[in-house]
């Protein structure tokens, strides 16, 4: 737990720099200080509501054990082995297979799920994928990848919006340095996402097998997720690309910047390591 509230306070403090950064290339020592009061500001409004930015994002609706009663239980049943509090439970109409876990800390945390996935997998492989996403919660994952999701794409944003209207630098500063900082700022942002989030997933194999206490089930999801996910498009993903690390499995296309910057080790290692758990 220690160490993932570093992380966030790493993670939020790269936050600042980065939008420091961004403000002074644009409009030097008071663009800095502009854009270092936004970037507290923003700091501040994604650890209270990123979560229900996220899920607004992908339109997720909540349920409950008379809407979605399989599924409730089931996030119940692991729960309860998790020791860990009910979180909520969420759908989000979409094809793609693929569920995620967000929120705070495990006492606000809620996960969501597609209904690509709940036609594709069996009950019992649904299950692993269930207890993966609690494991996140289990380890405290969620914030900061709820936090670098929501903040890596305000900086995007922030920095494209610079670079659309000229970088302005009234105080003679380098108008290359103001170019490459605002090229730049939106990857430094998925950078943080990428050191962050690409060994937790095997982390998070490894406390969903246990809580599951089956590790082939999440290892016969994941490849089945693998291969139907290559050819169905996540809209909101594919718009909000910064919240793809949150996803078990990498929603996006892969076309341009995208695909370098994938924070999902390879599918086939993963099942690899849940089967030798096995």
């Amino acid at each position: 737990m220690i160490g993932n509230w570093l992380k966030t306070t790493i993670l939020m403090a790269g936050i600042l720099a980065l939008f420091g950064a961004v403000g002074g290339a644009l409009g030097g020592t008071q663009g800095m200080v502009v854009a270092l009061a936004i970037g507290g500001a923003m700091n501040f409004f994604a650890y209270w509501f990123s979560d229900k930015m996220v899920l607004r994002m992908y339109r997720a609706q909540e349920v409950d054990e008379t809407t979605a009663p399989q599924l409730y239980d089931m996030v119940r049943e692991l729960a309860g082995r998790a020791g860990l509090p009910m979180p909520r439970v969420y759908l989000i109409d979409e094809a793609q297979p693929n569920a995620f876990a967000t929120g705070r800390n495990p006492q606000n945390a809620a996960v969501a799920a597609t209904t690509g996935i709940l036609r594709l997998l069996s009950p019992r492989e649904l299950r692993g994928v269930m207890a993966h996403e609690l494991a996140h919660v289990k380890h405290r994952d969620i914030l900061i990848s709820t936090l670098s999701a929501t903040i890596a794409g305000a900086i995007a944003t922030l920095a494209q919006f610079g670079l659309f209207f000229g970088g302005n630098n009234r105080e003679g500063g380098n108008p290359l340095l103001a170019i490459l900082v605002m090229l730049f700022a939106p990857i430094a942002a998925m950078l943080i996402q990428f050191a962050i989030s690409r060994t937790r997933e095997f982390g998070a194999d490894r406390g969903g097998a246990e809580i599951s206490g089956d590790p082939h089930a999440l290892a016969d999801a994941l490849v089945k997720i693998d291969h139907y996910a290559r050819g169905i498009t996540l809209e909101a993903a594919e718009a909000h690309p910064a919240t793809a690390q949150m996803m078990i499995v990498n929603p996006l296309s892969g076309g341009g910047l995208k695909g370098l910057f994938s924070t999902h080790p390879a599918t086939e290692e993963r099942v690899a390591r849940l089967r030798a758990l096995a």
